[in-house]
């Protein structure tokens, strides 16, 4: 990884180990903001759910199932990734 555009993400970049391993707090709180979503298995009031948390952390939403909160992160033109 060359720090140049991936053939699957146009305008995205990819970044070596060293490019990822030298980031700051800051820049890893950052990194990934408005592209990537994180979905990750909670209790909504007493029932289980998958909430929805943008790239930094903040809780954006909640879905009954991965695969509704997926398509949910999907829709607003992102990428989910788990989180457990």
């Amino acid at each position: 990884m060359d720090g140049s555009e991936t053939e699957t993400r146009p305008g995205w970049r990819a970044l070596s180990g060293a490019a990822l391993r030298t980031m700051s707090p800051l820049e890893w709180a950052r990194f990934g903001a408005g592209e990537i979503a994180y979905i990750r298995p909670a209790l909504v009031n007493g029932t289980p759910a998958v909430v929805i948390h943008a790239a930094d952390g903040t809780p954006i939403g909640a879905a009954p199932d991965a695969g509704l909160a997926a398509a949910a992160i999907r829709q607003h033109e992102m990428e989910p990734a788990l989180l457990h």
